[in-house]
């Protein structure tokens, strides 16, 4: 079995512009390639999990999505930083899209897209961790009964998160990791 750092995408890794589907507002976040290359260093295969309702609200297509997800996977291996795959939902109950207006059991705070990737990979729940910036992600990685769950906040006085921990970046992140939780 192999453990895994599960990452939420927009707000984590990029920048959360609403919507995030453009190559041209890609940027990614301070930090990110020092705090993924930290956790490949402690042998978490890194995997995102991301909501992506805008598909089911018509603003982009799959398509769209696809191809922002392989501008950041080649942005990362560029850096040397190997992500072992990424997972998304495309649904939304209020959705505008007939075929992804659903509720369904992958859009987080739900564990669809976590229980796929751990049947898929093998992947211990027991010592994997979720990286999110919502409480939704917070939410999916307790349900899953993960090792611990990080919030990537800039607010320190946020109080009322399930998160067992908050960091500011994925270097702070990958600082928590590597001290208490592997």
């Amino acid at each position: 079995m192999i453990k895994a750092i599960f990452l939420d995408r927009d707000g984590v890794i990029n920048e959360d512009n609403g919507y995030t589907y453009k190559i041209d507002d890609f940027k990614l976040l301070k930090g990110v390639i020092q705090g993924l290359k930290a956790f490949k260093r402690l042998d978490y295969e890194i995997i995102i999990v991301t909501n992506q309702a805008g598909i089911a609200r018509g603003l982009f297509s799959v398509d769209d999505f696809r191809k922002f997800m392989k501008h950041l996977i080649r942005t990362l291996n560029e850096n040397k930083i190997q992500v072992l795959d990424y997972f998304f939902c495309p649904h939304h109950p209020e959705g505008k899209i007939e075929l992804y207006s659903i509720k369904c059991s992958c859009r987080k705070p739900n564990i669809g897209m976590l229980l796929e990737a751990k049947e898929k990979y093998n992947i211990d729940f027991s010592k994997s961790i979720l990286i999110g910036d919502k409480e939704s992600d917070i939410l999916a990685g307790k349900k899953a009964g993960l090792l611990s769950d990080i919030l990537i906040t800039n607010d320190s006085s946020i109080q009322n998160s399930h998160a067992s921990h908050q960091a500011n970046d994925l270097i702070e992140a990958s600082n928590i990791v590597a001290k208490y939780l592997d």
